[in-house]
């Protein structure tokens, strides 16, 4: 009894010692009480009315002035915005020249196979521009201007060049390919009149005004006479703006930018002047009736397929401009199809990639210490943004129409094919800067390139990866 009485009183007094081991314990952890979170800093907190604080909205515009001067931003707008471009422009290729192929007696699909072809090689005269050096490129100025001019003395001689809407500026290739060797021009007084730039630069010879004109001035004008002896006034303009944008980036006096530029005005009234056709054209500058004979017929048309599309557009092959009633929908006025089909968010659309790309170029051309990659990059920019606004401009009523595709959007291999190239310069010299090339070689250490599979981990079928076992291990 004595012994059982003793077992049930340590029973007891156990039972009874938890409950107060209990509130003790949860005594001492109430004294302890823990430490009160910092309170936020008056900025933070949300002003009255729940309107949030102007440190909100500072603190993002701040990170995006960031975002918007890292190394990299030149190099993902060019590549991203003229893939874009084109990507869209073979888009409304194909859906503008369907009815003019049909109304030719062709597949429907036959202007934009042709375009396909010509992105697809333009993509890899892209690729090429962008893996070759700077030095490369410079060595290309010389032998590139030889064989454009070679090949503009071709087209003047009868049975080689062909005459297409009054223009002889091309060369049948044999079946249904041609090719147009002033839009290769183009390229070709970029490189060279940068390079020979570049080269008066480095011995100090640019504070003459002799060294900035000769010999660049008399082999632009050379390659304007060629090219106007076709009767193409609309690449002579896009020419004689390249020229403009080189002597700008030269450091040209004021002077002796005037005068070239009143000598090319007043060259350019007498050329307009003598023609009826260019007289006709320059008349229909803001147009909004067809007029006498219907000279303004492309125009007025253009600006009717603009004002139907509305906000959002009647949809991708809505279109009833194209259906014989607007020349050319698929080349000079495709901009005016992309805004009845796609509407307004459309076209402002391309111009936004447009301003992106010309941006850009221009940050690439103020960065860098290379005299030849700044006059490159400047005379690209200047090509590619003064043809965009010729042919904008001409359908939508505020210029002239000139007869120059849409860069990168147009149909036209002869202009699609070297306008890539041109972009693969841009995209080299962007990639090229010292804090570009330094944070592509931090990111090609922080992330494995595409195919590759990095240290200590294999594939396995079903696309997962497995860490690899050590020698043993089952």
């Amino acid at each position: 009894m004595t012994a059982r009485s003793a077992d049930a009183g340590r029973a007891g007094g156990g039972s009874s010692a938890r409950p107060g081991g209990a509130s003790s314990a949860r005594a001492r952890r109430g004294s302890s009480a823990p430490a009160r979170p910092p309170r936020r800093p008056a900025t933070a907190r949300p002003a009255p009315g729940g309107r949030p604080s102007a440190g909100g909205p500072r603190r993002l515009l701040n990170r995006l002035k960031r975002a918007w001067d890292r190394p990299l931003t030149a190099y993902y707008l060019i590549l991203g915005g003229s893939l874009l471009i084109t990507v869209l422009g073979l888009v409304m290729v194909y859906s503008a020249s369907q009815i003019k192929a049909l109304q030719s007696g062709l597949a429907p699909s036959f202007f934009f196979r042709k375009q396909l072809l010509a992105a697809v090689l333009g993509g890899g005269l892209l690729l090429i521009a962008t893996r070759m050096p700077v030095r490369l490129h410079r060595t290309l100025a010389y032998p590139l201007l030889a064989v454009s001019v070679f090949l503009m003395c071709l087209v003047q001689i009868p049975g080689i060049g062909v005459a297409v809407n009054g223009n002889q500026n091309w060369i049948n290739l044999g079946g249904p390919f041609q090719m147009q060797p002033s839009e290769f021009a183009k390229l070709a007084l970029v490189l060279w009149g940068a390079d020979l730039l570049a080269r008066k630069h480095d011995k100090k010879l640019l504070v003459q005004w002799k060294h900035l004109l000769v010999p660049l001035i008399p082999v632009a004008f050379l390659l304007l006479g060629l090219i106007m002896l076709g009767g193409d006034m609309g690449t002579a303009i896009i020419l004689t703006a390249i020229l403009f944008g080189l002597l700008w980036l030269a450091g040209a006096p004021t002077r002796l930018f005037v005068g070239v530029l009143g000598t090319a005005t007043v060259i350019g009234a007498l050329l307009i002047k003598t023609s009826a056709n260019r007289m006709s054209r320059l008349a229909c500058i803001g147009a909004t009736d067809p007029g006498p004979g219907d000279q303004c017929w492309q125009a007025v048309h253009g600006i009717y397929a603009l004002a139907s599309g509305g906000f959002f557009g009647s949809g991708l092959g809505a279109s009833m401009e194209k259906w014989g009633e607007l020349p050319e929908p698929h080349t000079d006025f495709i901009f005016a199809i992309t805004g009845e089909e796609l509407g307004l968010a459309g076209t402002l659309s391309v111009l936004a990639l447009f301003a992106a790309l010309g941006y850009a170029g221009i940050r690439v051309a103020g960065r860098t210490e290379d005299p030849f990659v700044r006059y490159a990059a400047g005379g690209v920019t200047t090509w590619i943004t003064a043809q965009a606004v010729v042919n904008i401009g001409a359908v939508l009523g505020l210029l002239p129409i000139a007869g120059v595709p849409l860069p990168l959007f147009s149909y036209g291999g002869s202009a699609l094919l070297p306008t890539m190239f041109a972009v693969g310069l841009l995209i080299a010299f962007a990639r090229d800067e010292p804090a570009a090339r330094a944070a592509l070689a931090a990111l090609a250490t922080r992330k494995p390139g595409f195919g590759r599979k990095p240290a200590g981990v294999r594939w396995k079928t079903m696309r997962r990866r497995v860490k690899k076992r050590p020698s043993g291990e089952r």
